[in-house]
């Protein structure tokens, strides 16, 4: 089917698919260019403001490579907006917006119906936004600590989440939801990722700005949602924005490390493989910093 070119946000063209659960399609091939449907009740209630694009969802397909990343510049200009979306990491899918904004951080929580205590990690581009919003990875002492920050330089980019003691720069996290009622407090600790992935980085240089984030997953049952399409269909009726595909990823999601105790301990095995200076859950006999 052929893709209508259609300007965007100042005159980019940008080759572009829109859908909606009133078209169930499977595969990206079949989407209907452009389909104009009914605007989601959540996107219309929590949106703010209302997106420079028509309503419905954006669905952009892009080269895993990052060849084509032009077409990244309508997803870039939307999140700065205030969107919220779905992009690939070098592990599983994830749902993003910006890290600065509140309003985007709460319609994330409430599409994929997070409770409001629990953390998001943040999408990195660099280690300076790393020093930025975290007081940064513990360094060697005279105690026999390992130099921790020369043994991360290693593993970054790459499939790792390390948790780290968060700085005041790290925006606060809202608590308590509602339009007068709604509570924010700092953020004691973070989970921060340099994604290995060319589509994943192309849209954080393009931001300038970290991304924060939530790995995408079922809502009914604990499963990775693999596929950028059916994840479209589960989402898109919640208040989804828009989906950049990238083909279909693996179920394995990023290795957790926390860096904020006495020992790097994991806390969650993934793809990153478990490094000689990493200590495992199960080779501690406490589990007093276990999240």
């Amino acid at each position: 089917m052929a893709v209508e070119m259609r300007n965007f946000l100042g005159g980019f063209a940008c080759p572009c698919r829109r859908f909606s659960s009133e078209f169930p399609l499977k595969s990206p091939r079949r989407f209907t260019t452009f389909a104009v449907v009914k605007r989601s009740p959540k996107r219309l209630k929590y949106s703010t403001p209302r997106f420079t694009k028509e309503d419905g969802l954006l669905y952009v397909e892009v080269d895993p490579s990052g060849s084509d990343a032009w077409k990244l510049d309508p997803i870039v200009e939307l999140l700065k907006q205030g969107a919220v979306g779905v992009i690939p990491t070098d592990t599983v899918y994830a749902i993003a917006c910006d890290l600065r904004n509140n309003s985007a951080i709460e319609r994330l929580r409430r599409i994929k119906d997070i409770e409001p205590s629990k953390p998001l990690s943040i999408l990195c581009h660099s280690f300076k936004d790393i020093d930025t919003y975290t007081t940064g990875f513990p360094r060697g002492n005279d105690l026999g600590l390992t130099n921790i920050f020369r043994a991360v330089k290693h593993c970054l980019p790459g499939p790792y989440t390390f948790i780290l003691t968060a700085s005041k720069a790290l925006p606060k996290q809202c608590i308590r939801y509602g339009t007068t009622s709604s509570k924010y407090a700092s953020r004691k600790n973070v989970g921060i990722r340099i994604p290995d992935d060319s589509v994943c980085q192309a849209i954080l240089k393009k931001m300038e700005a970290p991304l924060i984030s939530t790995s995408v997953k079922s809502p009914k049952e604990d499963e990775w949602i693999l596929d950028p399409v059916v994840i479209g269909d589960v989402y898109g009726p919640e208040g989804l924005d828009f989906v950049v595909a990238a083909g279909i990823r693996v179920a394995e999601p990023s290795t957790v490390v926390d860096l904020t105790g006495s020992l790097p301990k994991i806390i969650r095995q993934g793809k990153g493989p478990k490094q000689a200076w990493m200590v495992a859950a199960e080779d501690e006999d406490d589990d007093d910093t276990a999240m």
